[in-house]
């Protein structure tokens, strides 16, 4: 198993990220190029930690909350509250704004924030298709529940469940919460697969796991999961889609589409959020190499 351990980034306002993909060791997992652990992190009166429009290509961003809440907003006229247990499936296509900011009724709140950000590089064919939005509210996540572990289909299918979450490509995205002495065995893993224990250490395949770290295991064989204490994980994997370009928040197969999307940006041109004027600007880094 590869552990990798991350890299923790503040997005401003004291919003502090840990980001275990993409990595110098582990550019992706599956269809995975994006795995960013928010929180738990306490959010008060006065605290900015508002994501202000930017764009996407080639990627659906997947945001899942454990605790507290956000607003999105898209360039499609999407307007979506995200609640904790709930998948938020935004699909860039050939491109998409967005924004992720504190829902109104919270601002003058004390709450804790906490969840996962995860992109999804879409597959050959469906890089330039037309931008969708989808939610899937927490009571259309099946569950199943048996001997001290809990598993939420997010998305893809496990133990004859199958999560409504409508990916482009194969993909597996679990969230299991293991009491002391449960343990969780995936027979069949996807072609990539990791592991990533949110609040606590775990075994996987007779090997120790801390928390906050990821683990990325041989997909070729079974994947036993063995908790000593109460842990929640989440398993993310599936079907490789080929090299990628990740350039700020632009995926592709094709470095000038890389480079087009940022002159468009740059130009104004992709459509923007009705009644948000506010724009986060393009990195000052070099693009991608060829």
């Amino acid at each position: 198993m590869r552990t990798l351990h991350g890299l923790t980034k503040d997005l401003g306002g004291g919003f502090r990220v840990r980001r275990l993909i993409p990595s110098a060791q582990q550019r992706s997992v599956g269809p995975f190029v994006f795995f960013d652990h928010f929180g738990p992190i306490e959010v008060r009166p006065g605290d900015n930690h508002d994501v202000r429009p930017h764009p996407h290509i080639g990627l659906a961003t997947v945001t899942y909350l454990f605790d507290g809440a956000m607003m999105h907003r898209d360039s499609l006229g999407s307007v979506q509250r995200i609640e904790p247990g709930a998948i938020n499936w935004m699909t860039s296509g050939r491109g998409i704004v967005h924004s992720e900011r504190l829902p109104d009724d919270l601002r003058a709140s004390s709450f804790t924030n906490h969840g996962l950000q995860l992109w999804v590089a879409l597959p050959d064919g469906r890089e330039t298709c037309e931008p969708e939005f989808a939610h899937t509210p927490a009571d259309a996540i099946p569950v199943h529940e048996a001997r001290g572990v809990c598993v939420r289909v997010l998305v893809g299918e496990h133990g004859g469940l199958r999560s409504p979450v409508v990916a482009a490509s194969p993909t597996l995205y679990l969230d299991l919460a293991l009491d002391p002495g449960g343990e969780f065995r995936l027979d069949t893993p996807p072609a990539e697969v990791a592991v990533y224990p949110i609040d606590g250490p775990v075994e996987v395949n007779g090997e120790a796991l801390a928390a906050g770290t990821m683990g990325v295991a041989d997909g070729a064989v079974p994947l036993v999961l063995r908790a000593k204490a109460k842990v929640r994980c989440a398993i993310v994997g599936g079907d490789p889609v080929g090299p990628r370009y990740l350039w700020w928040n632009f995926v592709s197969s094709s470095r000038d589409r890389i480079v087009e999307a940022a002159d468009l940006w740059q130009s104004g041109g992709f459509d923007r959020i009705e009644g948000d004027d506010e724009f986060i600007p393009l990195p000052d880094r070099p693009l991608p190499q060829r």
